[in-house]
Formats: C-alpha cells, structure tokens, sequence
C-alpha cells in the first residue's frame, strides 16, 4: 500500500513540475523583453570594432575597449550593417506579425531570401537554394550547404525565446522550422541553445542554471553539446581564469573542416566555437554586465556577435530597468531609429514583442488576467540528434587559382570537393547577368551551376559534392556562353574523403 501511494505521489509531482506555472505581472514581463532587445543591441555595438579582429588569439586584458555616451546612436547610424542580429531577427519578427503563429516556412525563407541586406556563409548559401528552387529545410541541408555548422542562425534566434518566456520547447519548435532555412547540425543547434537559454532567463536569474538547463536542449551525442560541456567542466577547474578555458578550447575545439573559409586558417565562425565563447562570457562574468560583455568580447572570433547574445540573454535576465546606466547611454536617443532594412525600431519591437510572447503564452497553456500573466513553465527537452557531414575527413585544400575561366580541369582522389571561387562583373555600372557553368565529373556532366554577378544573390563557392564514390576523379568546370566583361575565377579545391588522410587526425 505504502508502495502505491508513493507511486502515485511521484506521478503527481513529476506531473506537476511537467506543468509548473509561475505568474509574473505585465510589467515585469515586458521589462525583460525589452531588456532582451536593449541587450542585443547594445552588445553588438560595443563588440563591432573587434569582429574577426581577434582570430586564433584573444583580445589582451591591458587594451581598452571602447564605450561612451553617444558611440551607440552614431554606431547605429553610421555602421548601419552592423546590425545584422538584429535586422534578421526583425525579419522573422516581422513575418509573424504578418500572418501570425502559424504562418508556414515559405514566408520566412521568401522573406529572407528576398531582404536588401548584404548575407555571408550559411545566410547566403540558404538564400541562394531558396532563390534557385530549394525550398526549406533542404536550403540549410549540409549536402546542400557547406556553411550548415556555421553561426548564422546562432544569431538570429533571439526572438524564438523572447517570445516564449519560460517555454523552451515552444522556442525550439519555433527554431526547428525557421533554423534549418539556413543551417543543420552544430549550426542549428546553436540558435535551439540561444533559444533555451532566452526562455529560462524569464524565469531565473541564476546564470549557472541557465547555463546548464539550456543545454538538455541538444542532444548529448553531438558535438556541439560535448564543446559547451567541456566550457562548464573547465569553467568550474578555472573558476576565475576566462583565458585558461580559451586555451582549453582552442586545443580542443578551434580546428573548422567544413566552412570554406576556415580549412587551414585561424578564422572560425563555426557555432559550437562561438557558442562556448558565450558561455564563457556568461559564466565568467557572474551576472555582472560589463565583465559578462568584456570576456565574450575579448575571447575573440565573431567578437560582436557573441557579446550580442550574452547581452540579451543578461538583459532578460536583469531587465531593461536594471541594465547599468553606463550600458544605456544614449540608448534612448536611438529607440526610435528603424533599423536597416527594416520598419522597425527598438521603440517598435518592445511592443511587438511583447504581444507575440502573449499570444505564444496563451498558446501554450498560459493565461492573461490583467496585470498578471501566468506562464507555463516547460522542463527542457533535447531536440533531435542531426551531424552535419557525417564520415567525412578533409584530405588537404590546394590552390587553383584562375581568372575568366573557359574551361579548367583538375584530379582529386576523395568522396567530397569544395571549389572556391566567384563570379565577377567588370563594369561597375553594366547589368548583372547569372553566368553559367557545367560541372563535368569524369566525364560525366553532374550540374549545370549558376552564377550571378550581383554580390546579393550570389553562389558562395562555385561547386561542392560530399557524396562522390571512393577513389580518384576528374573534374572539369566548362562556361557556357561566357560573354565579355564578365568572368567565373576560382581560387582553391579543398578534397574530403570517408577516410582519414595518411598522418591526420
């Protein structure tokens, strides 16, 4: 009998906590969403300068990094580009005030892929597969995009936790249909983590518990959970030594196979990289603003970024009422500046904002009743376990270096190749064409690929297979119809195969 009872009082306790609710007033609420927001903002105007300034090394204590009373509004004015966490987040943001919660994945990729604004690595390889046919989630597929482990949703999922307060599921639900327009694997799993850990910063303000309750959202068996676990292991064994766990990491985690532009060099924008810069940003700095701000800033790689999540997440944390001072000089005077590209304002997206996580809390179980807004809290749940390019081992990357190309060839023994390259208009003030070029693989013609000369819609990176049988190949890139003023240039092949090269590791 006892036996039963304490069954049933576990089952009612583990129900209950399945289902916790938490009530939180309308002020407080809309406080922290709007110091999500401020936070954003304010992180990356104060880590811009530094962007890929730091690579394979961190920013050194003794050198001052620059803050003062009006550097955000001229920064928001005058480097308007900067601001690409927030105008992509603004570009979901405002799809869903379109059409609603429910509105389907082709309006955020079309939404997009058809913006102003300038993309890079797997932005733009997504942008290029929706504007070619491929719809979402093949245009973030890794097969489909080399750049699937890199950042770029990391930075822009913001919004899928501001707008479900205590609802980390509900985030990643969000993160699962508009994340993989993008990226896959590590990459995605970097914008379900940012995800989590904006939905429990409403709910707690232990960092640590953040930290590591965010983290039961990636499945253990990936190795972007296994790198943010080592940051908590190394941050408790060098609890007052940022740097130390930088070099653990480095040793460990810096080596980037897959992005084009990282193979053989210190640059690394790769997720699970950048990621554990935030981490280290949160953990080591306490919950203290500008040390949280100043050691993502310092860990180097992409410095403004990084500093720009950690400034959201504190600043949901702390509240846009708590945020220091110091940190909102001349915030006020820059609330009211749409942002580039877009319609929409900090002034703006604190009250979109606001509505969305209403609408989203009544969703999911939650309750409006005047002031006081009853959440329901959600235990964390991993997401499904994704890798991108799994069994694949780089063999070595090679100079193939050629302007206005007809027609080159080259051999490759492998199961996977990555050219690099480009597409060029001579003329500044001609029209931009989509130049064409057939992808011959012994002998066999495999893709005709598509060229466009406006940098906005540009392929990044001409060609790239990863599923080629075993063994040695020729390859051969031929224009068709080349025309003059306009030129296909390649610079480098990086070779992959399903078997580590002789030596490697």
């Amino acid at each position: 009998m006892k036996r039963i009872v304490w069954i049933l009082l576990t089952l009612i306790t583990l129900s209950g906590y399945s289902q916790k609710k938490t009530v939180i007033t309308r002020a407080a609420l809309k406080d922290k969403i709007m110091g999500g927001w401020a936070g954003q903002t304010i992180g990356v105007t104060f880590g811009g300068p530094y962007e890929f300034r730091f690579t394979g090394t961190f920013i050194q204590e003794y050198q001052p990094l620059l803050w003062y009373d009006g550097y955000l509004k001229k920064t928001m004015l005058d480097i308007p580009g900067l601001y690409d966490d927030l105008y992509m987040d603004l570009t979901f943001v405002d799809v869903f005030e379109k059409y609603g919660l429910d509105a389907p994945v082709d309006s955020f990729a079309n939404a997009f892929a058809n913006a102003g604004y300038m993309l890079w690595h797997a932005n733009q390889a997504g942008r290029y597969n929706i504007l070619n046919g491929l719809k979402a989630p093949a245009s973030g597929y890794w097969a489909n995009n080399p750049h699937a482990d890199d950042i770029d949703y990391q930075i822009e999922s913001d919004y899928a936790g501001l707008m479900s307060p205590g609802m980390p599921n509900t985030a990643s639900a969000i993160s699962d249909k508009i994340g993989h327009i993008m990226n896959y694997g590590d990459g995605w799993y970097g914008g379900i983590y940012i995800g989590a850990m904006y939905s429990l910063a409403f709910i707690t303000s232990d960092i640590n518990s953040i930290v590591e309750e965010a983290l039961k959202a990636i499945p253990t068996q990936s190795t972007y959970y296994q790198c943010i676990a080592d940051v908590i292991r190394w941050h408790r064994q060098y609890p007052d030594d940022w740097r130390s766990t930088w070099f653990e990491l480095q040793k460990k985690w810096a080596e980037d196979k897959f992005c084009p532009d990282g193979v053989y060099t210190s640059f690394d924008i790769d997720a699970k990289l950048n990621s554990a810069y935030v981490v280290m940003g949160l953990l080591y700095g306490k919950g203290d603003f500008a040390r949280s701000l100043e050691v993502a800033t310092r860990a180097g790689q992409d410095a403004d970024c990084n500093p720009s999540s950690v400034g959201g997440i504190l600043g949901t944390v702390l509240g846009y009422d708590k945020i220091p001072a110091y940190w909102k000089q001349g915030l006020k005077e820059a609330e009211d500046i749409d942002f580039k590209y877009t319609t929409i304002s900090l002034s703006k997206v604190y009250t979109i904002g606001m509505k969305h996580a209403l609408a989203n809390i009544q969703r999911n179980g939650g309750a409006v009743q005047g002031d006081n807004i009853t959440l329901a809290v959600q235990t964390v749940a991993p997401v499904r376990l994704e890798q991108s390019f799994p069994g694949l081992y780089l063999v070595g990357k090679v100079p193939f270096v050629h302007r206005n190309i007809k027609e080159e060839s080259f051999d490759f023994e492998g199961t996977g190749i990555m050219i690099n390259g480009d597409t060029h208009r001579k003329d500044r003030a001609g029209k931009d064409r989509v130049c064409e070029a057939a992808i011959l693989i012994d002998g066999k013609q495999v893709e005709v690929v598509r060229l466009p000369t406006e940098t906005i819609k540009r392929k990044d990176g001409l060609f790239w297979s990863y599923q080629l049988p075993r063994g040695k190949h020729h390859l051969t890139i031929r224009a068709i119809d080349p025309q003059e003023g306009y030129e296909i240039n390649s610079s480098e092949y990086i070779v992959y195969s399903d078997q580590p090269a002789a030596g490697s590791k």
